[in-house]
């Protein structure tokens, strides 16, 4: 557990009905999904953001999918980014816990259609709290 890779961040809301983004996959076809808002946070004094979304069509909101990539995908994590999902809060105000970051499924069965961090969910800091590279994706 790393305690700087945990850290409060304010979800600013999208205002009116939620913007409709296609994300791409890992299998080429794009998902579509809702952005509920952008996460503000720092890590290692750096301010930086992320999206938040639900699957196109959600009504109510249980948790919130924050995929992501870093400067340590590809090399140190999966090529195709990780996620987080968080649980709504009535305040707004949430922990990204960085440490509880994990890879998708298509990681560890090529079977599997996995959505990619969309360009403003790629970060230019290393986090390198979360699941790392599964065995046979090292080297």
């Amino acid at each position: 557990m790393r305690p700087s890779f945990a850290v409060p961040a304010v979800l600013t809301v999208s205002s009116g009905t939620r913007p409709v983004m296609e994300v791409p996959t890992s299998k080429g076809v794009p998902r579509r999904v809702e952005l509920v808002g952008t996460l503000e946070f720092t890590v290692k004094t750096q301010r930086l953001t992320l999206g938040a979304f639900v699957e196109e069509g959600t009504q109510t909101i249980s948790s919130l999918f924050v995929p992501f990539a870093d400067l340590t995908t590809g090399e140190e994590t999966y090529p195709a980014g990780r996620y987080l999902d968080l649980h709504p809060t009535a305040t707004g105000i949430y922990t990204i816990d960085f440490n509880k970051a994990y890879n998708p499924f298509c990681a560890y069965n090529n079977s599997y259609e996995c959505p990619l961090p969309p360009p403003a969910n790629r970060l230019k800091v290393a986090i390198t709290a979360g699941e790392k590279k599964p065995a046979e994706h090292a080297g």
